[in-house]
């Protein structure tokens, strides 16, 4: 354990406090019934870190919150709380404070009792007891409103009393389960900034968990995103944005989503690495390191990922990578406007809940293909071109599962200025930047020279 101090804006120290480490290693959760939540997660949440658990409803991020809480007993695997084995630590025992969706406040009782109840539990006398409920409250902005009962105050001052009742315990470990989401969303972007100050203030390590992508880009230091029980990726935020390690995550993050299109490889030794689109192309130069990469799925079909700030609108001749269409529709958002081009290609469009999955991180791969998300169709129509018959390159036949993703026409997200001088039906020519360009095998898996 390190221990950490902890001081007030003037100055004064308010506590001395340990700072707990969480290990999951090998965890695994299997309801009654045979339903699989959580499976085989390993993830490593270090001293003071603010870890966000993301992902849709479902995914198993609760379920992994509430394993570390002791509310539920993992089926296999070991849960540690500073290096030591806490599988059959009693809730109580665990030194952690959990802050629920619903706020679960006592509604006969004040802001100030509800704070203390948990000091009252403890036995800590009235005097040191008031004080610490003034001090936490201060910090939280609630102070002149403990008076009064929680049926009195607004959504967001009863999430602060939630947190207040937490942080008074001086616990270990904060566990945050989508606190925020019954919020409107000013006041959850007030909010976020606060607990992210407030709780790198205190120094107290905490697991968030969250299905709003907003919260987990801008409130963490590390992002783990699940899909269906598994973990897909762990990263900071520019990490698992910029670099994601799966093309389930590349299609999760980001707003618009992702452009993910079906491409054939060709290549062209010591000159270039043609990404047939459709009708188009783009080639990547044989001087970018990814293409000695890329090049070993000649003859076969990858999914090229391209976000729409890796698109710039330009002339219809101008030179490097470009690729044409014509807009099928615009939205505008106020500050930009959205155009989606049809350039003939064809879109992959990941479901994120249906089927199967692939297994997690890279190194703890291949128990199953995300082929079956992602397939290849010899000899099928993509776009507007017939691909011929790829080869197999010993991977194995891979099957079509329409459960699992859609195929369709791709409609190439671009940014544009606000209310631009175009509208539906017209052409449009956008430049790619080629070093922005992400790669995804038939797995799923990024293709690249190194993971990150």
């Amino acid at each position: 354990m390190i221990l950490v101090t902890v001081i007030s804006e003037s100055g004064d120290q308010l506590w001395e406090e340990t700072v707990t480490t969480v290990a999951l290693k090998d965890v695994t959760k299997v309801f009654p019934g045979g339903a699989r939540a959580v499976d085989n997660v390993n993830l490593d949440v270090t001293d003071g870190e603010f870890m966000v658990l993301l992902g849709p409803s479902g995914c198993g991020k609760s379920t992994v919150l509430r394993m570390v809480a002791g509310l539920e007993e993992p089926t296999s695997g070991a849960v540690l709380l500073d290096g030591e084995l806490a599988n059959d630590l009693p809730p109580g025992e665990r030194r952690v404070a959990m802050v629920f969706q619903d706020f679960a406040l006592y509604p006969h009782m004040t802001v100030a009792e509800n704070i203390a109840f948990p000091l009252r539990l403890a036995g800590i006398e009235p005097n040191p007891r008031d004080e610490r409920v003034a001090d936490v409250a201060s910090a939280l902005g609630i102070g002149d409103v403990l008076g009064r009962r929680p049926s009195q105050l607004s959504g967001g001052q009863r999430q602060r009393v939630a947190m207040g009742r937490a942080i008074v315990r001086r616990p270990g470990l904060f566990l945050m389960d989508e606190p925020l989401s019954n919020l409107d969303s000013g006041l959850r972007a007030e909010l976020r900034a606060e607990i992210s100050a407030l709780t790198r203030q205190l120094g107290v390590t905490t697991i968030y968990v969250t299905h709003d992508q907003a919260e987990a880009l801008t409130m963490a230091d590390r992002v783990a995103i699940m899909r269906r029980g598994v973990l897909q990726d762990v990263g900071t935020p520019t990490q698992v944005y910029g670099r994601p390690a799966t093309l389930y995550v590349a299609a999760f993050l980001g707003s618009p989503r992702m452009n993910l299109l079906e491409a054939s490889v060709y290549v062209h030794l010591d000159r270039y690495v043609q990404l047939k689109l459709g009708e188009q192309s783009l080639y990547l130069p044989w001087s970018d390191i990814r293409s000695r990469t890329v090049a070993h799925y000649h003859g076969e079909r990858i999914v090229v990922g391209m976000r729409a700030e890796a698109l710039t609108p330009v002339a219809p001749d101008a030179p490097g990578e470009v690729l044409r269409g014509r807009i099928r529709y615009l939205e505008h958002h106020g500050h930009e406007s959205l155009a989606y081009l049809d350039i003939g290609a064809t879109a992959i469009v990941v479901d994120e809940m249906a089927g199967p999955v692939a297994t997690g991180l890279p190194g703890e791969r291949g128990l199953r293909r995300f082929g079956q998300v992602v397939q290849r169709l010899a000899g099928r129509s993509v776009g507007t071109a017939t691909v011929p018959t790829a080869g197999d390159g010993g991977r194995g036949s891979v099957l079509s599962d329409p459960g699992r993703h859609h195929r369709r026409p791709a409609e190439l997200a671009v940014r544009l200025a606000p209310y631009p001088a175009v509208a539906g039906g017209h052409p449009l020519a956008v430049s790619v930047r080629m070093d922005a360009v992400h790669f995804f095998d038939e797995r799923g898996d990024r293709i690249d020279v190194g993971w990150r």
